[in-house]
């Protein structure tokens, strides 16, 4: 079995529904339940609520596209990972430190990053279609533990 490695580089969560974004250097994940303190923590959580992740090679490939700064904060995904294509993690378990994870579904750009991103010359609707299959990965969250930026983020190649 071959293995794929990469790491966290940034940890956000935002204690409101559109509230601002907070940086972490560690937070505490509760299987079942999502991030505590963020927003979308709550006891039988559905497990496509409970932890997002996109990768920063995404977020500077849009901002090389389209000319801009955008800071990976504005995407509002739980976790910033560098070296793994999260794509290919759909449906599979993975490991972020110590925490084990269920990758449930790609993550795509809704309305709000859409309105979020938008710039002159770029509209909602074109901020939308850039992130298209690039927006980031759901993942439910198997074991209660901690993740801490510069963690290593495993998975085994089937």
């Amino acid at each position: 079995m071959s293995s794929v490695a990469a790491d966290i580089v940034a940890i956000y969560t935002a204690a409101a529904s559109r509230g601002p974004v907070s940086a972490h250097d560690a937070v505490q994940v509760r299987m079942g339940c999502g991030i505590v303190g963020d927003r979308h923590y709550r006891r039988n959580n559905s497990p496509a609520n409970q932890i997002t992740l996109i990768e920063q090679e995404a977020v500077e490939a849009f901002n090389q596209a389209h000319g801009l700064a955008v800071l990976p904060s504005a995407l509002r995904r739980n976790l910033l990972t560098r070296g793994v294509a999260l794509n290919a993690l759909e449906g599979r378990e993975f490991q972020v430190g110590t925490v084990r994870l269920r990758g449930i579904e790609l993550c795509e750009p809704c309305s709000v990053i859409g309105k979020l991103l938008q710039q002159p010359g770029l509209n909602p609707t074109r901020v939308i279609q850039a992130l298209m299959g690039h927006g980031g990965l759901r993942a439910e969250i198997l074991n209660t533990g901690v993740i801490r930026v510069g963690d290593a983020v495993t998975s085994h190649a089937p």
